[in-house]
């Protein structure tokens, strides 16, 4: 008795910052941190720290960008007092996660969810890396997106963190059926977007270069954050108890 007492005196005694969860936000290829605004806006009031983090994804390998952006997101959390860090990314920010988490580990982890995140590879760009030009317009790290045996995506292997995902099911690509087999988000296919090692996953009515701002996606987003669930599971979980 007399130990809990302690224990939330001293909390009592903390800055509102020490006890924040705190989330990283990795935008995609060819996008700025301001594409990730509408996130970071939502994310505020349901009681997250955040560290939207820029950075130049046409510019470098996908190890060196792991490595920046990552870096950056957690000693900018870490400033932040956070005790546990948790990951929302879009796109080519999921790969970086997953390179980033192969590589090292996070203590202070907590869930992440990637947003259309090409996790077995992208179609779009097996079809487009012979194009003259596609290697200036994607940069090396779009290069490295293909579904080949040999490239990095191949491998990062099974995930073994808590994880969701989101896919989008709409398509405005005229092109998506040249490259793209199966229902996709316009640029990455749905089952693309699976990996092993998964908590959940969840397909939403929304493109691949707008998810990011949709308000369903966002809601999302952020109950998997709080709960390791995505709202329909919840439900689902509530009505089977």
């Amino acid at each position: 008795m007399l130990r809990n007492f302690m224990l939330l005196t001293l909390l009592s005694l903390l800055p509102a910052s020490a006890l924040a969860e705190c989330v990283v936000l990795l935008h995609g290829l060819g996008r700025v941190s301001n594409s990730m605004s509408e996130l970071e806006r939502k994310l505020r009031p349901a009681g997250y720290s955040v560290a939207n983090i820029l950075y130049p994804s046409r510019s470098y390998p996908v190890a060196v960008l792991a490595e920046d952006a990552i870096g950056r997101g957690l000693a900018q959390c870490r400033d932040m007092q956070g005790d546990k860090i948790h990951f929302i990314t879009h796109s080519l920010g999921g790969i970086l996660l997953r390179y980033y988490l192969r590589e090292h580990s996070i203590d202070e982890l907590g869930r992440a969810v990637m947003l259309g995140p090409p996790n077995q590879g992208s179609q779009i760009v097996d079809g487009l890396l012979p194009v003259p030009g596609f290697g200036f317009i994607g940069g090396p790290a779009g290069a490295a997106l293909g579904t080949g045996e040999g490239g990095i995506i191949a491998s990062l292997g099974p995930v073994d963190f808590d994880l969701g995902v989101i896919a989008g099911s709409t398509n405005i690509n005229p092109l998506k059926f040249l490259f793209i087999q199966g229902p996709s988000d316009s640029i990455v296919s749905i089952e693309s977007t699976k990996v092993q090692g998964m908590n959940a996953h969840k397909v939403l009515p929304v493109t691949h270069t707008f998810m990011m701002r949709n308000n369903e996606v966002i809601d999302e987003a952020i109950h998997y954050l709080k709960t390791g669930a995505f709202i329909s599971q919840s439900l689902e979980q509530n009505r089977n108890e």
